[in-house]
């Protein structure tokens, strides 16, 4: 079947069409990647309450630039996984107090960028993590008496 393919006219395999994947198909993956990231940390995860668990994600995608007859005969069938662009991305996230805080941030960096990379096949550029609120125990009771 590949080989009727190949004998079709018009125009030549690697010129037939382009994958484009959006800025807002990397935010609903980065969302979900961070969401599972964080859910690994028990001690924190348990303070955010169930609303405030979705990281808020903003993004910026570039797509890669279109090949040269000379980069395809350069770059080998066999190589790396191409390339379709570049993301720049903020993750605002909601974590539970006390827990490790840096750890946590550098999980949602590791396995967004990974996953990024394998799923959408875009480098991820620029990640940052910010923390928009910590949620402890105390900050969860109903009857509004400050602690002090």
């Amino acid at each position: 079947m590949s080989g009727e393919a190949d004998q079709r006219p018009g125009f030549p395999r690697g010129e037939r069409g382009a994958t484009a994947v959006t800025d807002r198909v990397v935010a609903k993956i980065a969302a979900q990647v961070a969401r599972e990231a964080l859910s690994r940390f028990a001690e924190s995860a348990g303070h955010v309450p169930p609303r405030r668990r979705t990281p808020h994600v903003s993004t910026s995608v570039q797509r890669a630039p279109e090949p040269t007859s000379a980069g395809r005969n350069a770059e080998s069938p066999a190589g790396r996984q191409a390339v379709l662009g570049e993301a720049r991305l903020h993750i605002t996230v909601e974590l539970g107090y006390p827990s490790d805080i840096g750890a946590q941030c550098a999980a949602v960096r590791r396995e967004v960028t990974e996953r990024i990379r394998a799923w959408a096949g875009m480098e991820v550029s620029d990640l940052g993590v910010s923390v928009e609120q910590l949620h402890s125990a105390h900050t969860r009771r109903t009857d509004r008496e400050r602690v002090r």
